[in-house]
């Protein structure tokens, strides 16, 4: 009875640790690629609206600039550009 414990806790420790690790390795790949979390980037997507089911306009900034660019399903289109 305490063999099968052992048995079990040997084999499923390292399981649980290794994916813990792959977890943690995972996310740190990841979190750079989430919305909020853009970095020191040279391009960088400040906010989105949906305006329509296809159609959607984003702020983006660019070496000081502000932007803001109608995306479609097809095209994007510059509406508007403002410096900082």
């Amino acid at each position: 009875m305490i063999w099968a414990y052992v048995l079990k806790l040997v084999i499923l420790l390292p399981l649980v640790c290794g994916l813990l690790i792959a977890c943690l390795w995972a996310w740190r790949k990841l979190e750079a690629r989430l919305p909020g979390q853009q970095g020191d980037k040279l391009l960088q997507v400040r906010e989105t609206m949906m305006i329509s089911p296809g159609t959607r306009l984003a702020v983006i900034e660019f070496e000081g600039r502000r932007l803001l660019v109608s995306v479609a399903r097809g095209n994007v289109a510059l509406i508007d550009k403002a410096d900082r």
